[in-house]
């Protein structure tokens, strides 16, 4: 025990475990929503055995890129939007800006998929659904250990949904010997789905909600590094094992010569594979799904916006609570805003970049991070995130709404 690092807040040995769990879980789940399940199914049914090593390829970028912002804003004990206005004032503004708009855009998505959750699972109407995934989660945050709340109910249902999964995925009896050898030997090889995938996982307030959960902690300095290291990693490992399994569940049915329902693709999967009880287990996981990541969009979206008044630091849960009811309210009001998501969908392909890119600029300077000095090898994993990234917002953008650069 002596040689344990103390947290600035003094937490017991217990304690730090459940917070460096929870913050794992929180990314996790972060990623783990309503698009990151459609996401696997379609390129999954796409690429088939070879979308094995997009999974691969797009793990090493993750840790790539969830390594270099958790470390710096442990060692700046600075939030994002803050170190990004220590590069260049004002910038931070900008950063906060596109995380609160993507996070409230894809939150009406969050919630939306709970209410197909629920509607899979118990057969009552999409936006009551919705409604009992945005209560949940209000309740969540109204509690008065709500961060201790919100580590335990992560990981709860973290492992519910990759445990679940993982039962899909033994009844659709996947060639395991054909991914596995696809992982290192693809037949295909799509870059717009590597980038899309490390998009899903790390892009937008994804990756910073648990390292600003290790933040609000107390587990920060240079001498907590190799707990924050370590719990980056674990955090793109449990999501890296859901999409794994997920995309084996997928392959198994696909390569029976089943064809996917094109608008649920994720919910044929499971029934396929498992009938009418796996129809129930989609709407299960999909509730979960939606209920984790509502409280990590909502949690890590206005830990951005605490940077524009102290009253929102102080109040935070509130403002967290009023997050949730906005986006619940949106949904049961009029519906999924098709073209708000579209819009965030574009601009969120250039968030990462942006919030990367800040990271890799106040890595290297002194003023910032002290006498820290950050591996060349990170340095270089994450400009090239940074790159490709770039690349993909751009070119999203330039498909969704040519008529702009015309």
């Amino acid at each position: 025990m002596a040689n344990t690092p103390l947290t600035e807040k003094g937490l017991t040995p217990k304690e730090r475990i459940r917070a460096l769990t929870g913050a794992a879980f929180l990314m996790a789940t972060s990623a783990i929503g309503p698009g990151f399940l459609t996401q696997t199914a379609v390129f999954t049914e796409q690429l088939l055995a070879s979308f094995a090593f997009v999974i691969l390829v797009s793990i090493i970028l993750d840790i790539g890129a969830q390594m270099n912002i958790w470390r710096i804003i442990a060692v700046t004990k600075m939030r994002g939007q803050e170190i990004a206005n220590a590069v260049l004032p004002g910038l931070g503004y900008v950063v906060a800006f596109f995380i609160v708009l993507g996070g409230l855009a894809f939150n009406i998505g969050n919630v939306a998929g709970g209410g197909l959750g629920v509607n899979a699972l118990l057969g009552l109407d999409t936006r009551v659904g919705a409604i009992m995934t945005g209560v949940i989660c209000i309740a969540i945050f109204l509690l008065k250990e709500a961060n201790a709340a919100m580590d335990q109910i992560v990981r709860y249902l973290g492992a519910l949904m990759i445990l679940f999964t993982a039962y899909i995925m033994f009844g659709s009896n996947p060639p395991y010997g054909e991914a596995a050898l696809r992982s290192v030997a693809p037949l295909e090889i799509d870059f717009l789905a590597i980038v899309t995938i490390v998009g899903g996982t790390v892009g937008g307030y994804i990756t910073f909600a648990g390292g600003h959960r290790l933040l609000d902690a107390g587990i920060t300095g240079k001498e907590n590094l190799k707990y924050v290291t370590n719990t980056a990693i674990s955090g793109i490992v449990v999501a890296s094992i859901m999409r794994t399994i997920l995309f084996l569940a997928v392959l198994g049915v696909v390569s029976a010569g089943f064809a996917l329902n094109q608008d649920n693709p994720t919910a044929s999967v499971f029934q396929i594979a498992a009938g009418e009880i796996g129809f129930r287990i989609f709407g299960l996981v999909l509730f979960a799904a939606g209920i984790t990541s509502v409280i990590g969009a909502a949690y890590t979206s206005v830990s951005f916006l605490t940077t524009f008044h102290e009253s929102i630091e102080k109040y935070k849960n509130y403002w967290t609570v009023g997050f949730i009811v906005f986006s619940t309210g949106v949904f049961a009001m009029i519906g999924q805003p098709v073209m708000l998501l579209v819009l965030a969908g574009a601009f969120n392909g250039l968030i990462l970049p942006l919030t990367l890119g800040c990271i890799l600029l106040a890595a290297h300077r002194s003023t910032i991070v002290g006498s820290y000095k950050h591996p060349v090898w990170m340095t270089v994993f994450g400009g090239i995130i940074v790159v490709l990234t770039a690349y993909l917002g751009v070119r999203t953008l330039l498909q969704t709404f040519p008529q702009l650069f015309s």
